[in-house]
């Protein structure tokens, strides 16, 4: 039986923490504060929005002011080239669909175009798409002209094939307003069931730090979280929410070495930015990082190893973007 399972049998509300134990640097970090299901998804906003407000749990998201919008396409394009997905510019979290639909400052039209066509979480892919359309509906004569042509582009060259029919459908009906409303709508149907499993998964990890879960039972969540919200949680989110679980002292080391594994098994660029992100996390205990890296030696081909230090590289600031676009073409060759 699992963890959700005896609970609802038992009729049981999992132990809650209290406020004075959300705080940064110990206790029971910010993303595991209580959470109503119409609480903000809790990821710290980088770079612009509003300033974090942490005694409520609630983060800013969004873009910065438009003062600095300027290299924000770059960005993009620099995390496409890579194979990435898209961070915000200063390259401390990842892009969620958050940033496009509730942000108070808004991401470029080129930026959001960017994001539409090559973003590889295609959540916020589709939902690039939505500020456009609105900003189309808005427009006539040449402007309206020109994001008819940016959503051609966007319809022949996006990688999700739901940004594809959403924009045919958006140039087809004239960006209706209604019909923008109904893709805003689908969006919240496969996201809503998600995130209220992910603020679930918070609670079980609140009562792993307050040792009232077994570590053995707390692994099984985490597989069964993970399949339940596979392409229908925010990347970003999830990452968030591996990056506090590693990043809290009182998780026990088996614990983390065991997600270590699963997360080893998952597919190429996925575990690409979850392994780089555990290993350059501050604070890291040696004896973890050295655990993480003899699996990924036991288990990687060396292109995949290649590609893990590179990107390690970049987080730390040791290499450039460009540095490590140089050395992926030198050192990887195609299959």
């Amino acid at each position: 039986m699992s963890i959700r399972d005896s609970r609802e049998a038992s009729g049981a509300t999992p132990a809650r923490p209290g406020a004075e134990d959300v705080r940064p640097g110990g206790g029971v970090a910010f993303p595991f504060a209580p959470a109503s299901s119409s609480s903000p998804i809790l990821v710290p906003g980088l770079g612009g929005g509003e300033s974090a407000r942490p005694e409520s749990g609630a983060f800013a998201t969004g873009f910065a002011p438009a003062a600095e919008q300027g290299a924000l396409a770059d960005h993009f394009l620099s995390c496409c080239r890579l194979g990435r997905y898209l961070t915000i510019a200063a390259g401390s979290r990842f892009v969620i669909t958050d940033d496009f639909r509730q942000a108070p400052a808004q991401a470029p039209a080129d930026a959001a175009a960017l994001a539409a066509i090559y973003s590889r979480d295609f959540l916020v892919a589709e939902s690039a798409l939505l500020p456009l359309g609105r900003t189309a509906g808005r427009l006539s004569g040449r402007e309206r002209a020109k994001f008819e042509r940016l959503f051609d582009l966007i319809e022949a060259h996006a990688l999700a094939p739901a940004v594809k029919t959403s924009a045919h459908a958006m140039l087809e009906r004239d960006f209706s307003l209604i019909d923008l409303r109904a893709i805003e709508s689908e969006l919240d149907l496969r996201l809503t069931p998600a995130r209220t499993r992910y603020r679930e998964f918070l609670a079980i990890v609140a009562r792993l730090i307050q040792n009232d879960v077994a570590p053995r039972d707390f692994v099984q969540e985490f597989v069964d979280f993970t399949r339940t919200v596979a392409g229908r949680l925010d990347f970003g989110i999830y990452s968030f929410c591996i990056d506090r679980i590693f990043g809290n002292p009182r998780v026990p080391q088996g614990v983390k070495r065991v997600l270590a594994s699963e997360i080893v098994k998952y597919p190429p660029l996925v575990r690409r930015e979850l392994i780089t992100n555990i290993l350059t996390l501050p604070g890291q205990p040696p004896d973890l990082v050295a655990f993480v890296r003899k699996l990924l030696a036991d288990r990687l081909e060396r292109t995949h190893l290649i590609e893990i230090e590179l990107l390690e590289a970049v987080k730390v600031s040791r290499l450039t973007m460009g540095e490590i676009e140089s050395r992926l073409r030198r050192e990887i060759r195609p299959a």
